[in-house]
Order: C-alpha cells, then sequence, then structure tokens
C-alpha cells in the first residue's frame, strides 16, 4: 500500500499556464484599462485588475507597482510618448502645434483610445491622486520634454499652457459635450488650435 496523498493546500490554487508568461504585462495593463474605464479611479483596485487579467495581485504589483503607478502606463500606453515626441519634434520648430494638435485630437477620436481617457479625465476631475498622476503624465512625460527639446525660456510654464489648453479642449468636447465644439469637425479644431500652441512652444 503506498503512502497517503498529500493532504490538499486550502486557498488560492497556483497560477499555471499564462498568468504568468510574457504577456503577462500588456494583459495586466489591458485589464487596467478597462477597469478604469467602467468602475472609474475610486472604485478600481489592483485585486480587482488581477482578477479580471487572470493572475496574482503580487504580479502586478512586480510589474506596476502601486495603483497610481498602473493607472499612469495606462494613460502612457494611449499616447505613447516614447514614439510620438520624436515625431513631433523630427521636423523642428516650424508646425509643431498643428502637429502636437493633431496628434492630441486624433488620441481623442479614437474609439480605442477614447474610452479609457474619458475615464482618466473624469477620475481626474473628482479624485485628487488621480489628479496628480494626470498631471504629472501631461507635464513630465509629454509636453515638458517637447518644450524642453525646443530649447525656449521657460519650457515648464509653456509646458503647462498648452496643457491647460488642450486638457480644456478634452473637458468641453468629450467629457462635457459643450456644443458647437463637441459636434465641430477635428480638422476645424486643429486649424483653431494649432497656432495657439505653436506660440506657446515656440516664440521668445
Amino acid at each position: 500500500m503506498t503512502g497517503a496523498a498529500a493532504p490538499r493546500r486550502r486557498g488560492r490554487p497556483a497560477r499555471t499556464g499564462a498568468g504568468e508568461g510574457p504577456g503577462a504585462r500588456d494583459r495586466i495593463l489591458k485589464a487596467a484599462r478597462t477597469e478604469f474605464a467602467e468602475r472609474g479611479y475610486d472604485k478600481t483596485t489592483v485585486r480587482g485588475i488581477a482578477k479580471a487579467a487572470d493572475v496574482d495581485p503580487a504580479l502586478v504589483h512586480h510589474y506596476f507597482g502601486t495603483k497610481d503607478e498602473v493607472f499612469a502606463a495606462a494613460i502612457e500606453v494611449s499616447f505613447e510618448p516614447a514614439m510620438v515626441i520624436p515625431e513631433i519634434l523630427g521636423q523642428g520648430a516650424e508646425g509643431i502645434g498643428e502637429r502636437l494638435a493633431r496628434f492630441f485630437i486624433g488620441v481623442w477620436e479614437n474609439p480605442a483610445t477614447r474610452a479609457p481617457l474619458l475615464a482618466i479625465l473624469r477620475s481626474a476631475l473628482t479624485h485628487e491622486a488621480a489628479a496628480k498622476v494626470l498631471r504629472s503624465f501631461v507635464l513630465r512625460r509629454l509636453l515638458e520634454r517637447i518644450a524642453g527639446d525646443l530649447d525656449v525660456p521657460d519650457p515648464k510654464f509653456r509646458a503647462e499652457l498648452a496643457a491647460s489648453h488642450m486638457i480644456g479642449i478634452a473637458i468641453l468636447r468629450y467629457v462635457i459635450q459643450v456644443e458647437p465644439l463637441a459636434s465641430a469637425d477635428p480638422e476645424e479644431i486643429v486649424a483653431m488650435v494649432a497656432p495657439t500652441l505653436q506660440r506657446y512652444l515656440t516664440e521668445a
């Protein structure tokens, strides 16, 4: 007679297979975007993100750290600054206002990125932690880098002016849906906004 089988362990079963595979980080990020979009910042938890991604919560902390950092990563994946900034700056200062406006409006007009961004923006309007993450990303990861690379005076102040302009448009057009801005043609918005962004970022 063989020995008795080892007793079954109680609690959460071990994760196997895809749970910690090479696609785990992307799956966590996708789940986080969905959770933030559907539940908002307050009601989204690391545990909930982990459950949606079918991973252990420790793996979320391993890849992203805190909920704020997951939130920041969800913003970044919509804007992809590492790819976008060289493209915006690639042709020099001339026309940068138009390229930046076209990029920003394009991100919002894309249904794939609009829903999580709406949730992020709504959360930022009502929750200080979410607002802090959004401010940090928009200024430090995007606009300050653009203004800094242009080598103009007061790059931080210029970045804040540009950010306030674009985020204001996003709130009025996509969140509050004020007319006629809400139904205006995106190209019309780009044409109107581009000269202002150009002035903020390039004029001495």
